[in-house]
């Protein structure tokens, strides 16, 4: 079979102009560069925002659940969305919240505290709208139901200022039958004994684990207290410990502080 030079010089010239016609790759201008890491930025704002959100745990009003030190992570959509789930605190109307789902008694919810919002605070829900709660001698009462308390020996309870102080341990049992360990540091706590509140619609009646050292609904917002939180104050619910480091080293040489990481509560489910 005879070959048709012309058709390889066309063919050549062909691949010639395809070769000149073929676009050099451009440096990608700065404008360009700026879009592109505007919207990684939105996609990891918007992530976020919507999914879940790291808190630090600075007191120890949560003891023995949480700990000073612990590094949380709050799921944000159990309860839906409003303007206390965003990670950056701007004023908005409160106009419900989006997707809204009321939480389980005994869930732990981080929330901004109504005294002021750019505080975050957790603590245990006990109380749903309509609940009639009271605490007698120290034990809790849902609906006139009593949250049994089995005793379970001792523990510390650190407080803020890095000391600490024996507590007594107990487990307490919800009446729908959750169950979490509460610390007491005495038989006749301040707020151990309380009139009977019902919750109206749109709050909640949250207490500490430490039920000695909490600042919760048994106080009101004007003692610095929680008073009945608003379910539209909700940031999410407090589902994992992803880290936690013992601040007490600090008192002790740099080179040691690597101890006091808690590797045992690393990736630990919240109850």
């Amino acid at each position: 079979m005879s070959i048709d030079k012309n058709e390889l010089v066309n063919i050549d010239k062909d691949a010639l102009v395809s070769e000149q016609e073929t676009p050099v790759a451009k440096p990608i201008s700065w404008r360009a560069q700026a879009a592109q890491l505007a919207a990684i930025i939105a996609v990891v704002f918007i992530a976020k925002g919507a999914l879940a959100e790291p808190f630090y745990v600075p007191s120890g009003s949560m003891e023995p659940t949480l700990l000073i030190g612990d590094a949380l992570l709050a799921s944000k959509f159990p309860y839906g969305y409003g303007a206390a789930s965003l990670p950056i605190q701007i004023t908005l109307p409160e106009t419900g919240r989006l997707f809204g789902e009321t939480p389980k008694r005994g869930d732990v919810v981080v929330f901004r505290w109504p005294g002021d919002r750019s505080q975050a605070w957790v603590k245990r829900v006990v109380g749903l709208p309509g609940d009639r709660i009271q605490l007698r001698q120290g034990q809790l009462f849902i609906n006139d139901h009593a949250a049994t308390l089995t005793p379970d020996g001792t523990g510390e309870a650190e407080d803020d200022s890095g000391g600490s102080e024996q507590a007594y341990r107990f487990i307490e049992t919800l009446p729908n039958g959750v169950t979490h360990a509460i610390f007491k540091m005495r038989d006749n706590g301040r707020y151990d004994n309380t009139p009977e509140v019902t919750v109206p619609a749109g709050k909640l009646f949250v207490l500490g684990d430490n039920r000695d050292n909490s600042a919760d609904s048994r106080v009101s917002l004007r003692d610095g207290g929680v008073g009945l939180l608003p379910i539209d104050n909700l940031i999410g619910r407090a589902d994992a410990v992803v880290g936690s480091w013992d601040m007490g080293v600090r008192n002790q040489p740099v080179w040691t502080w690597l101890s006091g990481f808690r590797m045992a509560r690393f990736f630990t489910s919240v109850h």
